[in-house]
C-alpha cells in the first residue's frame, strides 16, 4: 500500500509548518516539478500517490455524470486545490462548488463554497478516510463521498463536527446516492463503477 510522502525542511528536532502563502510562493518559483502532485495538509507538503487507471476512470465518469445532471447549478472542480485554512490546501479529486461568475479566479474555493467533496482511492483509502475526511469535517464541509475503486463501495459522510463526520453510510451495488444539497439528483452505483 502506498502512502503520501511528506516534504518538510531538514532539521534535527524542529518541524517547520508551511503556510498556504509560503507553499504557493514555492509553487510559483518552480521549487517543485510541474509533474509533482502535491497538497498542503496541516502545514506539511505531501506528495500524493500516482493516479492509477481505475482511479482516473472513476474521476472522469463521476465528473461527467455530475456535469450532465447538475448542469449550470454547480461548478465541478476536478483535482484542483481548495483553501480550508492558513495551513490546509488539499487537492480533492472532485469538489462540487456553488456557482460563482468568476469560476474562482479571484480566490480558491473555501468551506462556504463547497457543497460536496469526493475522494477516489485505490491505494490511499485509509488516508482519505482517517486524515482527509476528518479535516474536511472540522472545516465544515457538509458532505464527503469516498469511492473505494478496489472494493467498489462508496462511503458517504455527513454531519460535520470538529472531531469528524458524525454520520457514515455505505453504498454498494444497486444502491443510489444523492447529495443533501440536491436530493432530486440521484446517482446510481453503476454510474460510478
Amino acid at each position: 500500500m502506498m502512502t503520501a510522502q511528506l516534504i518538510t525542511p531538514s532539521s534535527t528536532s524542529n518541524v517547520h509548518k508551511f503556510t498556504v502563502q509560503q507553499y504557493e510562493l514555492m509553487l510559483e518559483a518552480g521549487v517543485f516539478a510541474e509533474s509533482d502532485c502535491l497538497e498542503l495538509i496541516n502545514g506539511e507538503i505531501r506528495v500524493m500517490s500516482p493516479i492509477g487507471r481505475k482511479h482516473a476512470v472513476c474521476v472522469a465518469k463521476t465528473a461527467k455524470n455530475f456535469e450532465q445532471k447538475l448542469g449550470d447549478r454547480t461548478i465541478i472542480w476536478t483535482q484542483n486545490p481548495i483553501l480550508l485554512s492558513n495551513y490546509l490546501q488539499p487537492q480533492p479529486d472532485l469538489a462540487i462548488l456553488k456557482c460563482r461568475d468568476d469560476f474562482y479566479a479571484e480566490a480558491l474555493p473555501m468551506p462556504d463554497d463547497i457543497l460536496l467533496i469526493i475522494e477516489v482511492a485505490d491505494s490511499t483509502t485509509a488516508y482519505e478516510r482517517d486524515v482527509k475526511s476528518t479535516l474536511y469535517a472540522a472545516n465544515g464541509i457538509p458532505e464527503m463521498w469516498l469511492f473505494d475503486v478496489n472494493k467498489k463501495i462508496v462511503e458517504g459522510y455527513s454531519q460535520p463536527s470538529a472531531l469528524g463526520y458524525k454520520r457514515m453510510q455505505h453504498y454498494e451495488k444497486n444502491d443510489t446516492l444523492a447529495m443533501f444539497t440536491f436530493p432530486d439528483i440521484v446517482f446510481s452505483w453503476e454510474e460510478i463503477f
